[in-house]
């Protein structure tokens, strides 16, 4: 073992990556907050697939979804708030229409309307 009283001083700086850019704090207004945290209440809503779609972390829209329920201004749905799905009766005849009914719309599509377009009609419908 040496007997040297010398030491060295190693000093470090943070290193970037030239392909790891620095990255840019967002200021996110109340309106824009509100918006993102409302769609996830939405029915059938994805919390991560919404954040992600926004560029956001979904552990930040977590946040915003928490501190909105505990400020009590938005409330979550019950089920009692919800509309019951109706069924009705039908009989079956033989026919090449068929008639499907969606709240108070009547869609009658042909026999031969192609499936992914009538999808996309009844989809149009019930967002309505």
């Amino acid at each position: 073992m040496s007997d040297s009283k010398n030491f060295e001083v190693l000093t470090a700086e943070p290193v970037r990556l030239a392909h790891s850019p620095a990255r840019r704090v967002r200021a996110w207004s109340r309106e824009e907050k509100t918006r993102i945290v409302t769609e996830t209440f939405a029915p059938g809503a994805n919390v991560s697939a919404i954040a992600r779609s926004h560029g956001l972390d979904p552990s930040q829209v977590y946040v915003w979804r928490r501190k909105a329920l505990a400020s009590g201004m938005v409330a979550p749905l019950t089920e009692a708030s919800i509309n019951p799905v109706k069924f009705t009766r039908f009989e079956a005849v033989g026919s090449d229409m068929v008639e499907i009914v969606v709240g108070d719309v009547v869609v009658r599509p042909g026999a031969d309307v192609d499936p992914e377009h009538l999808s996309r009609v009844i989809r149009a419908v019930r967002s309505a």
